[in-house]
């Protein structure tokens, strides 16, 4: 598994956004700036974090983005999940149909271990530890 670069530049914004001591709107260009986001890419992935909650944004000369919750209260499986999807080590250890040998793969139980404690530790994982 690899997180992909969309998925990183999400968690660079929203770092940023954490960082912010006034919670005050920041200008996207201003993220795509200090964070070295391409401010094209940028724009689809504040949309994205925008559609899932994480985010509020604002239209205008006043506009802006702003954390839609207390860095607390975002953990990194957050801001991936909602660029990348679910997590997955395996498709098998998202969906057991998938492999006809789920089952009886000695494999198996280990690829779901690995997942669970890869999903635990982002889980855990807030942007709140980050800025302290």
């Amino acid at each position: 598994m690899q997180i992909t670069r969309q998925a990183d530049y999400a968690v660079r914004a929203i770092l940023y956004l954490s960082q912010n001591p006034a919670k005050q709107r920041t200008a996207t260009k201003q993220i795509a700036k200090i964070q070295e986001i391409p401010i094209s890419f940028l724009a689809k992935i504040i949309s994205q974090l925008s559609i899932t909650g994480l985010i509020h944004t604002t239209r205008g000369a006043r506009g802006g983005v702003i954390l839609a919750k207390d860095p607390a209260e975002i953990s990194l499986l957050d801001v991936v999940e909602a660029i990348d999807g679910p997590v997955a080590l395996n498709e098998c250890t998202i969906e057991d149909s998938i492999c006809n040998r789920s089952s009886t793969c000695p494999v198996h139980v280990v690829w779901c271990q690995a997942q669970q404690e890869l999903v635990g530790r982002l889980r855990r994982t807030t942007f709140e530890q980050f800025i302290k």
